[in-house]
């Protein structure tokens, strides 16, 4: 009975041990790749902007409105996509925990890449606020629509489609009211 009873709790022990935690991106940030010319390296962090070292494997993202499989190691992961010129890079990761997604304008100048975090608060405040000038001051009506045009055709020139930039805004949105 003894050895039964053994047995028993040894394969419960082992059972209980062969479940390993899942291991969540729920916080990347976009950077220059040291490695290569004119890419990005996507990597984990947490919320103290940390590396997550412990993020290895797969991982599905959708940058720009293509799915990649992303390849982690030790946190970093490399999208193997040559940046020609500056331009806005939405990177999107699902998981159980939700939806994570950071816009970036990606300034390309010399031979180097810098990466430059969009709130979805900086898309919302800008036409918001050349509303609120052009209502206030009426002189200012002409003005406030031609610098919102210019803001307008800045953005599609530069790959920030307005359904990627209403997109970001409600993901921003999601997360505030989800954590």
């Amino acid at each position: 009975m003894k050895r039964i009873l053994f047995t028993c709790l040894l394969f419960l022990t082992a059972f209980g041990y062969s479940f390993a935690d899942t291991i969540a991106i729920n916080h990347f940030v976009v950077k220059e790749n040291p490695f290569a010319k004119d890419e990005i390296a996507i990597i984990a962090v947490d919320t103290a902007q940390n590396i997550q070292e412990n993020v290895s494997g797969i991982f599905t993202f959708t940058v720009n409105s293509f799915t990649e499989q992303l390849t982690f190691d030790k946190g970093t992961a490399f999208y193997r996509h040559k940046i020609e010129k500056s331009g806005f890079v939405y990177a999107r990761h699902e998981n159980d925990n939700g939806t994570h997604s950071m816009l970036y304008y990606i300034y390309r100048h010399d031979s180097k890449l810098t990466p430059v975090k969009i709130s979805w608060i900086l898309l919302i405040c800008i036409p918001l606020g050349l509303i609120l000038i052009g209502y206030l001051f009426k002189r200012f009506i002409i003005i406030a629509a031609v610098i919102f045009c210019i803001f307008l055709y800045f953005n599609h020139s530069n790959g920030l489609s307005i359904p990627t930039f209403f997109q970001s805004i409600i993901d921003g949105l999601k997360g505030l009211f989800a954590g």
